[in-house]
């Protein structure tokens, strides 16, 4: 006599089922600063640690831009000038006891603000942090781009006060007004991770519990 497949084993695989459907939004847009940083006079890359995280030597720059962009590193936008170390740090005098860390801050275009915001200001920011030689990027961007603002796991949510609310939340749509989509290493990890990593995690956990029930049944029909 054949075996009904067990209540569990059914609910196990509608989870499954209903996990790989929700798969496309692995490839939603979102609105957020991303992080860059780039060795002497070569091209931005995207930050493997959050800025709270990195410790930027002497000499280093340091981007941000904020964009609709994938949630990948490869779909994120660059910063819209150079990373030139000389040209933003260049009449800043080095000091004994400090570092200098070259900043770019692009606030983006007009079209990927949140509602009823405008970016502070058009053509990117520049400045010449002077900090402590252990000091993070993020306490270096603090003493240039007050104030700055994290949701409660660790994103960089604003810098310079913008945008007023909001923090990497998901776009409707995939259009982005950002003109030059980045090609950098890998996404960004620690406290700034991609949105998606809870739901990848979600899809194996169920992927797994779903494969274990399939041969616990199996072990049951012998």
């Amino acid at each position: 006599m054949r075996r009904r497949p067990s209540p569990a084993l059914a609910v196990l695989l509608g989870l499954a089922l209903a996990v790989a459907a929700a798969s496309p939004a692995l490839a939603s847009s979102y609105r957020y600063w991303s992080f860059w940083d780039a060795a002497a006079g070569g091209p931005w890359s995207y930050a493997t640690v959050g800025p709270s995280m990195a410790r930027p030597a002497d000499g280093s720059v340091q981007g941000f831009r904020f964009a609709v962009s994938k949630d990948a590193s490869a779909e994120a936008a660059r910063p819209r000038v150079a990373a030139d170390f000389s040209a933003v740090c260049g009449a800043t005098p080095a000091a004994e006891g400090k570092k200098r860390v070259a900043l770019v801050v692009d606030f983006g275009v007009p079209s990927d603000a949140p509602s009823g915001e405008t970016p502070p200001q058009e053509a990117p920011r520049t400045a010449c942090a002077q900090v402590a030689p252990d000091a993070t990027t993020a306490e270096a961007l603090a003493s240039v781009a007050k104030p700055l603002r994290y949701n409660g796991a660790a994103m960089l949510c604003a810098i310079a006060g913008y945008p007023q609310q909001g923090c990497g939340e998901p776009i409707a749509s995939p259009a982005s007004g950002s003109p030059d989509p980045a090609a950098a290493a890998a996404p960004q990890a620690g406290e700034d991770g991609g949105p998606s990593a809870g739901l990848i995690t979600g899809i194996a956990a169920v992927a797994a519990l779903a494969a274990a029930g399939i041969w616990q049944s199996r072990r049951r029909t012998r």
